[in-house]
């Protein structure tokens, strides 16, 4: 997208270059690690079923199976490993996990990317403007869920409604779709045959049920901010804590300079700050105490559309580079 400040302003080309480099070792690092430790919770979960500790592993389990979108995310942008087709087969493999195929969800973030918060184009706005009623059944997953399962079962009958997918893309959607409806049902039909209750204890349940944490994260990346083409004025980065080791809350830093590996993202914020960027920022719990407190007294589509309406408790500045 075409940002009102200079990329160039911000970082050199040549220390750009730095930053964009893809290592496998890292990427081993990081995914290996958020793999392990959902097998070290899932195990702990089935062993322990049936007693009390079952309920903080369980919260445990999904949240780690739910923040498996943030590696998703990467593999996408072909971040994680300089391998390629790492990244697309392990992208595919949390794709089905997720409920969210891999390629549709390239194609939409892609349009999220080229678009940010343009309610025409952006891949992830294509929505009705919030009221508190719809934020909240979204937040805590019923329709989050229910568009996620429709979603696929629409596109196995062949049906593409979505503006930002090409229609030269519309068939690897739709085989896409088919490819994982048919091995959901095969699990669903083997785990009857076999009366296991595995896929619904170790994935399926906790997946579902902790999806509100994970919202956390996902609602405060840009509601509430302004729909202009302006990367500092569209995009929230978070405040959070260390085990969020994907960095994603570095998350102006990685629309601005999209390329740039998870693991560099932190370094990359910094120099944009010492640059004299100054990202919107909050905190998860702060921002939904206002998103509640605003969508309260009105819909989202009431505030206004060129302007920054969330922001934290007493800042009611919104900060901006101007073109160089």
């Amino acid at each position: 997208m075409n940002a009102s400040f200079s990329r160039r302003r911000l970082v050199s080309p040549e220390r750009m270059r730095e930053l964009m480099q893809r290592s496998d070792l890292q990427g081993a690092l990081q995914f290996g690690s958020h793999a392990g430790a959902i097998a070290l919770s899932g195990t702990a979960l089935w062993m322990l079923w049936g007693t009390w500790w079952v309920v903080p592993i369980f919260m445990v389990h999904g949240v780690l199976i739910n923040f498996l979108y943030a590696a998703q995310h990467e593999l996408s942008h072909g971040t994680v490993f300089s391998t390629k087709w790492l990244n697309e087969w392990l992208g595919r493999l949390i794709g089905f996990l997720m409920i969210f195929p891999r390629d549709f969800d390239k194609i939409q973030h892609w349009a999220h990317h080229q678009h940010t918060q343009n309610w025409e184009k952006d891949g992830e706005l294509v929505r009705e403007p919030y009221t508190l009623r719809s934020y909240l059944l979204w937040f805590w997953g019923p329709t989050y869920w229910h568009s996620r399962v429709t979603r696929i079962l629409r596109l196995c009958r062949g049906i593409v409604i979505e503006p930002y997918i090409r229609e030269a893309e519309h068939g690897k959607v739709i085989r896409e779709a088919r490819i994982h409806a048919a091995l959901y049902l095969a699990i669903a039909l083997i785990s009857v045959a076999t009366g296991s209750w595995a896929a619904v204890i170790l994935w399926l349940a906790p997946m579902v049920i902790m999806k509100p944490v994970h919202q956390l994260q996902n609602t405060i990346e840009h509601l509430g901010l302004s729909h202009k083409d302006d990367i500092l004025e569209n995009t929230r980065s978070t405040k959070t804590n260390a085990l969020m080791r994907w960095q994603m809350p570095y998350h102006t830093a990685h629309h601005t300079f999209p390329s740039v590996p998870f693991w560099q993202l932190s370094s990359l914020d910094a120099e944009m700050r010492q640059s004299g960027a100054k990202p919107h920022q909050m905190g998860w719990i702060e921002f939904q105490i206002e998103v509640l407190r605003k969508l309260s007294s009105k819909s989202e589509a009431e505030y206004p559309y060129d302007e920054v309406w969330i922001v934290p408790r007493g800042d009611g500045s919104t900060q901006r580079i101007e073109a160089a």
